[in-house]
Parts: C-alpha cells; sequence; structure tokens
C-alpha cells in the first residue's frame, strides 16, 4: 500500500465580546441562515494563533489578542479540523469584506436565545462551549531550526 499524506484542513475561530458582553458573530453568503464566530483556514505553516487573528481581522475589521482555546472539533465528512479561541478586542471597528461576508455584529446571546442566531448545530456547540469555558487549553508555537525557541504561549494561570 502506497502512502499518501494527510488531506486535513485547520480552521480557527474567536469568541470576542465587547463590554456589553456581546458576542462579535458574523454571516457569510455561503452560509447566510446562520451566524457564527469569525474566522476561517489556517495557511501553511502559520501558527493557529496568529491565523485567528489574521482571519478575524479579515472578517471584521477588528484586532484581538487570543487568551486561550476553549474547544478543539473534528469534521469527519470534510476533513476539517476547528480550534475554537477566546479572545479579547484590542481595537478597530466592524468593517466587513463584502465579497465574503454578508454581515458583522455584536448580538446579546444565551442559552434562551441562540437558536435564533445560530441555526448549525456544530456552531451552536461550539459558541456554547466557548460561552461558558472558565479554563484554556495550554497553545504553544514552537521554532526547531536548529534550537528550540518558543515562540509564543498561551495558558490560563
Amino acid at each position: 500500500m502506497e502512502y499518501e499524506p494527510p488531506k486535513q484542513t485547520i480552521s480557527v475561530s474567536a469568541f470576542v465580546t465587547n463590554e456589553k458582553n456581546e458576542v462579535l458573530l458574523v454571516r457569510t453568503h455561503w452560509r447566510s441562515e446562520t451566524w457564527e464566530m469569525p474566522g476561517g483556514n489556517v495557511e501553511v505553516g502559520e501558527p493557529l494563533d496568529e491565523a485567528v487573528c489574521r482571519e478575524f481581522l479579515e472578517e471584521t475589521g477588528i484586532v484581538i489578542r487570543p487568551v486561550g482555546i476553549t474547544g478543539v472539533y473534528f469534521n469527519a465528512t470534510k476533513h476539517v479540523l476547528s480550534v475554537v479561541f477566546k479572545a479579547e478586542y484590542v481595537r478597530g471597528k466592524i468593517k466587513i469584506q463584502p465579497e465574503e461576508i454578508k454581515e458583522a455584529k455584536y448580538i446579546e446571546l444565551n442559552d434562551s436565545n441562540i437558536d435564533k442566531y445560530i441555526t448549525r448545530p456544530q456552531q451552536k456547540s461550539r459558541t456554547l462551549d466557548a460561552m461558558k469555558s472558565k479554563c484554556f487549553i495550554p497553545y504553544e508555537t514552537w521554532e526547531i531550526n536548529p534550537s528550540y525557541n518558543l515562540l509564543s504561549r498561551l495558558y490560563n494561570e
């Protein structure tokens, strides 16, 4: 049997709230029936924490700072590993890329109204996990060439 290299995609998204504890969500053109956390695919060799910042900025115009990972999810049909970060607002105003994002806004989200906004079950579970998360999974980015160099570490202390 011949070896086949893995053909999987990694995606990232971020749970970000404003001072009113409203969640920043987006609707895309290809999934316009649901709201979801901003995010997208990680590029080859890109650290996950950098990817989530890049994707969030591209989709919303908002600069964020990841503080931890709230969950890791796998879509077995499409071979997509999704990593959800909790992040803090740094700066910026909502400015969408209209070719990709249909709408972006802060929404007061809770257990009783989440179904009104998030209609896809996998997006709902990820968002609820992020909403309720009190601790985070540690995340590190390393550079190993020729010595070990820690580039970044997220850890809930």
